[in-house]
């Protein structure tokens, strides 16, 4: 377990992310002095003005037309009616309401992994996957954004090319709806609940999900995705910590084609920390999660509901000395022929992470039936200085070819990737 390969790819926090939005609007009064301003050119004025706004910053965004035509209308919502101005005169004042925000200045980290649902073409030995990262930026904001990729048969990886133009997934018009018998708020229901939909031809390496609820205002933390199947249907689901300021909520983003995704809301009273991880499939007819309860114990809950979680029950708690401080999850477990494999983080001395392994029961997962009694991975040299400095963490992993793929995070800086072997895991599992 010793010799795990990571390859040298490396996604790194300091590439340039361009994401326009139409954020933190000026004031009624500014937004009419602007107005006023873009008023007094001319028209020759105004098309050399906009010529240079396209030439500058034309080729760094997708749809970036529409993106100023919709921050002018945005605009009109407080300066009145202007549908009076030109075409040019329109788009050049959507982009002095508009700026760049860089979605991963601060960090990206915390990647979670699954099976791609398109695998055409790939050759014998290889799996397309998914990735999903934590991006932080400015106002250590966290958003979600996405990477696609190959591991071949030797766990080799190789990540797709993108563009490095990103776009916000906007909110459909139809929103789902409160049930009648439900007993929460319907308004707050409707801003905690809610659909995006992508825009046509746009690569999944070029989709932000970022913030649009009041509870995750401040960030959408480590998402934990997972394939499940429920008979011959795939949903793919991932857990999040919402984040507003102050307070955590946990929110559930469910997808089947990476196109349209729905955001819920997870209620109970065993809802009240963070890390949730769900099972890839119901065990004796319940969804399962693995959890953390009391910030520092692991869980596990079952319910007939997935969006109700009510109970919960101790799985583990702190063994170890690099687990002394806390344990939890890494993501979702894989199911194997010995049992379900459970990857760990462990915090100890000087807030050092850790990753681990447990082995559960495949019929009855609150029963632990194999435990590794030292880390799997910890950082080394190379790896300890960053954002937050002695951490390797990842929100889940992928089986492929009797290895596992694990996409992790060093000190919140970067992601690289680790490789073993299962059977030699699994074997070295301790009852």
């Amino acid at each position: 377990m010793r010799n795990f390969k990571k390859s040298a790819t490396r996604l790194t926090a300091s590439v340039k992310a361009v994401i326009a939005q139409f954020h933190n609007l000026p004031n009624r009064s500014r937004v009419q002095n602007i107005v006023d301003r873009i008023n007094s050119l001319s028209e020759e004025e105004v098309r050399t003005a906009f010529q240079n706004v396209v030439t500058e910053f034309g080729h760094r965004h997708k749809y970036f037309d529409e993106l100023l035509t919709s921050n002018f209308k945005q605009t009109e919502k407080v300066a009145g009616d202007l549908s009076h101005y030109s075409d040019d005169r329109k788009r050049l004042l959507g982009a002095f309401l508009t700026k760049e925000y860089s979605i991963q200045a601060a960090a990206l980290f915390n990647p979670s992994i699954v099976s791609h649902p398109d695998q055409r073409g790939v050759q014998p030995g290889e799996q397309r996957f998914i990735m999903s990262l934590r991006a932080t930026g400015e106002g250590h904001i966290s958003s979600i954004i996405f990477k696609t990729g190959i591991v071949n048969s030797e766990g080799d990886v190789l990540l797709d090319e993108t563009s490095g133009k990103f776009t916000v997934l906007k909110k459909s018009k139809q929103q789902p709806q409160v049930s009648e018998d439900s007993k929460i708020d319907a308004e707050e229901f409707s801003d905690t609940n809610y659909n995006l939909e992508s825009p046509p031809g746009l690569d999944l390496t070029e989709k932000v999900i970022f913030p649009s609820a009041a509870c995750e205002s401040m960030g959408m933390e480590d998402l934990r995705l997972v394939k499940f199947a429920d008979g011959d249907e795939i949903i793919y689901y991932g857990t999040y910590t919402a984040y507003n300021g102050k307070s955590i909520r946990t929110m559930l983003l469910e997808t089947r084609d990476f196109n349209s995704f729905k955001v819920r809301t997870l209620r109970g009273d065993a809802i009240n920390d963070k890390g949730m991880a769900l099972f890839p499939e119901k065990i004796n007819g319940k969804y399962v999660i693995c959890s953390r309860q009391g910030s520092e114990k692991l869980s596990i809950m079952y319910s007939d509901n997935l969006y109700q979680w009510n109970e919960f029950k101790l799985l583990k708690e702190p063994e170890f000395e690099w687990e002394f401080v806390q344990i939890g999850n890494c993501g979702s477990p894989i199911k194997t022929n010995k049992g379900w494999l459970l990857l760990t983080h462990g915090v100890g001395a000087f807030r050092k992470y850790v990753i681990s392994a447990i082995l559960l029961d495949l019929n009855d997962p609150s029963t632990i039936i194999g435990r590794l009694t030292k880390p799997l991975l910890s950082a080394n040299e190379e790896e300890r200085e960053g954002y937050v400095p002695n951490v390797v963490y990842t929100c889940g992993f992928l089986e492929h070819d009797n290895k596992v793929l694990i996409p992790y995070a060093i000190s919140d800086m970067a992601t690289v990737f680790a490789s073993f072997n299962l059977d030699e895991i699994l074997n070295e599992l301790v009852g």
